[in-house]
């Protein structure tokens, strides 16, 4: 069997097992009555503030709230008396995980041109070269990662000037909003924004001239877990990074650096899938968000031209780190086991119809409806889950591209993201902060911007009446 046969074979059993092998009619599948459920029986009641899985063990709902507690809690600078969480920084972007992700949602970005970025979003940074373990060279002052607050007293109080001998922050983050009109060819008119990150202050010295910079929001928490427990033949099915179906979409696996295992491994969690473990990306999180060190990445995040930075007091404790690998745990497994909420008004008439729409644009060939679960946690095994991701990298075109490779993706490529749940917890009329950066306030605007592999299914999207954009748009708020 050839390699494209073999692919469209693998691809076909995934979607026969998500639809009961039903043969679709006009490429809509039926209606499955566990689509309501996005995680199965583990799904739960939507309200703020979500809670753990519906499956998790009552036993174990303790460990999910003192999971929770630590990822609440403001980090504080060492030295204190409080040990369980001083350590903050030296350099950081946040005090807290929720102050990226509250309530375990997704960040945002202040949608005013010029406003100062506080939080929830960041700026990734490297030049060009290869770096196995990384993915990424670091620009040598200031890392892969910019941090835009610091220990010091002054920047603790928001003030801008710091004193002789302190840490300064690495530099200010404002954004700057493109904006660029789209006209439908039925001439409805939308206005679509694009933010660029403007650095101010550079504290280290100037970025190197082959500096490379990517603005991030920071994304929804839920369900992770059984993200996780996707087995892995499901996505590595939908691989097919040379188009030899000629269906226009090729997706690829990112090839990271598993810092546990000490080997390549298979990236799943990221914007653009660089980390392979939900252990490693909120270790990950911890060093390059808060300066926490842990057992994953024991180092702060300090670079040769800091050196106040470097002399800074530690927050480690008996082991070394400033959160221990059980502390670490507790995070991992709030993270792990936080809920996904039931899908709401899905038997609306209209929303049936933007199922309908969303088949027929061709937006399942990367946002994969279903899979069913494998995992030796009993609380995340067999449930069929509806994240609409294949999880894999697609080249998304020139107007997503941030220029910026990672491991093995390009500056075109982006990991596809589940869109469960991407409209909870935000109030009617507020920007939903959709794609890598933030810059979709509604989920018309993120279809407008897809381009690259998705080309086929936006023009299907933008060539359709209004009536059926609108059930499509319906269709996903449901989700």
């Amino acid at each position: 069997m050839s390699v494209a046969s073999h692919r469209q074979l693998s691809a076909a059993l995934v979607v026969a097992a998500s639809f009961g092998g039903c043969q679709c009619d006009d490429g809509v599948p039926p209606l499955r009555p566990d689509e309501t459920l996005p995680a199965g029986k583990a799904s739960t009641t939507a309200r703020r503030g979500l809670g753990p899985l519906a499956s998790l063990p009552r036993d174990d709902v303790p460990m999910f709230h003192a999971g929770k507690a630590l990822a609440r809690q403001p980090w504080i600078r060492a030295p204190t008396t409080t040990d369980a969480r001083d350590g903050l920084g030296p350099l950081y972007n946040s005090r807290s995980c929720f102050a990226c992700h509250p309530g375990g949602g997704r960040g945002t970005v202040p949608q005013k041109n010029g406003a100062r970025v506080a939080g929830g979003a960041l700026v990734r940074l490297s030049v060009p070269g290869d770096n196995l373990t990384e993915g990424v060279t670091p620009e040598p002052h200031y890392g892969a990662q910019l941090q835009t607050k610091s220990v010091a007293l002054s920047s603790l109080l928001g003030r801008k000037t710091t004193r002789k001998g302190e840490v300064k922050p690495e530099a200010t983050l404002t954004l700057a909003w493109e904006e660029r009109p789209f006209t439908y060819p039925d001439g409805h008119s939308v206005t679509l924004r694009r933010p660029e990150p403007k650095l101010g202050d550079l504290a280290y010295g100037p970025l190197r001239d082959d500096a490379m910079m990517s603005f991030r929001n920071g994304s929804p928490l839920y369900g992770l877990g059984l993200i996780e427990a996707i087995p892995a033949a499901a996505i590595e099915a939908l691989v097919d990074p040379d188009d030899r179906n000629g269906d226009g979409i090729s997706g690829r696996t990112n090839y990271v650096w598993d810092r546990t295992a000490q080997r390549r491994a298979r990236g799943i969690f990221g914007h653009k899938a660089n980390q392979p473990t939900l252990h490693q990306q909120v270790a990950a999180a911890f060093a390059g968000d808060i300066g926490i060190t842990n057992p994953v990445f024991p180092d702060q995040p300090c670079t040769a031209v800091q050196p106040e930075c470097n002399a800074s007091p530690s927050g480690a404790g008996p082991k070394g780190v400033e959160i221990d690998a059980e502390l670490l745990a507790l995070v991992v497994a709030y993270v792990r086991d936080l809920g996904v909420p039931k899908r709401r008004h899905a038997e609306d008439p209209e929303v049936l119809e933007g199922r309908k729409q969303f088949y027929r644009a061709g937006c399942a060939g990367c946002h994969q409806p279903s899979y069913e679960t494998s995992s030796p946690h009993a609380h995340l095994d067999g449930h069929r889950i509806w994240p609409y991701a294949d999880f894999l990298l697609h080249d998304m075109g020139d107007g997503l591209a941030d220029g910026r490779p990672d491991h093995e993706a390009t500056g075109r490529e982006w990991r596809t993201a589940p869109l469960w749940a991407s409209g909870y917890q935000r109030k009617p009329g507020a920007s939903l902060h959709l794609l890598h950066d933030g810059r979709a306030r509604t989920y018309e605007e993120a279809i407008l911007w897809h381009g690259g592999e998705a080309t086929a299914a936006r023009e299907a999207f933008v060539s359709s009446s209004a009536e059926d954009r609108a059930a499509l748009v319906r269709f996903l708020g449901s989700l």
